[in-house]
């Protein structure tokens, strides 16, 4: 169950790339974000955050890029289907030797 975000990829794009472009005017890359976001209507932080989203997938941070956590949220997704399968094959096959256990034997 993943949460609509406000804001479509192509603005954040848009907010990120007036950012980058328009930094050098500021006298520090926090004055352009509280300015910027003013601007174009998120708060500084979730234009920060952007950036530095940006600046993973562009290989110029250290992080976990965004294709690499969509990979990882759908493998422990399917991890979490997979336990809970196996659990239930598990509680099947207790029931079904307990009922074998169970059964009166043929004369």
């Amino acid at each position: 169950m993943s949460r609509k975000s406000r804001y479509s990829p192509e603005f954040r794009e848009r907010a990120v790339h007036m950012l980058l472009e328009h930094q050098s005017e500021y006298g520090s890359q926090w004055a352009a974000m509280t300015s910027i976001a003013g601007k174009v209507g998120c708060t500084a932080e979730t234009l920060r955050k952007w950036v530095r989203q940006t600046e993973i997938n562009q290989g110029k941070r250290a992080g976990i890029t965004s294709t690499e956590s969509e990979k990882l949220k759908e493998l422990m997704r399917e991890n979490r289907e997979l336990k809970q399968a196996n659990e239930i094959l598990r509680k099947a096959a207790a029931f079904f030797a307990q009922a074998e256990l169970d059964r009166r034997p043929r004369k």
